[in-house]
């Protein structure tokens, strides 16, 4: 999919529609300081929206083992030491009434679980570490 054909507009609360031909998406987005947070087809990304100056360099990790936007954690699918797979589902979040599954960004073995079912968690704040 190119950016380029792509068309985003907003539906209010944090909704967009993504269309692209006569295919459409529906995405979250969430402002937090310089960067958004996107969930968009079961994945999450961020934008750095700072100027290249005020840029700090973030592992691919930590975004992608972070919450989009404030949640609940609804389930917790691994335990520390186990071993992932790139796209396990690792966490599964719940917010304004739709789910947000934390999947593996690589392969990797589980060091950390930062977070327990039924906490409410913060966007941008790491909800699991790899080794």
């Amino acid at each position: 999919m190119s950016a380029s054909d792509l068309q985003v507009t907003p539906l209010g609360a944090g909704r967009y529609r993504v269309s692209q031909g006569t295919r459409q998406w529906l995405a979250y987005g969430i402002a937090a300081g310089d960067a958004r947070w996107v969930f968009f087809e079961g994945g999450v990304h961020v934008i750095d929206a700072a100027p290249p100056s005020r840029r700090q360099r973030h592992g691919h990790d930590a975004t992608a083992l972070a919450s989009p936007m404030p949640a609940t954690v609804v389930m917790i699918n691994v335990q520390p030491g186990q071993q992932v797979a790139q796209g396990d589902l690792l966490i599964m979040l719940e917010a304004m009434k739709m789910e947000l599954p934390i999947k593996a960004p690589r392969d990797g073995r589980v060091n950390v679980i930062a977070c327990r079912t039924g906490e409410l968690v913060q966007p941008g704040v790491p909800l699991l570490e790899l080794e």
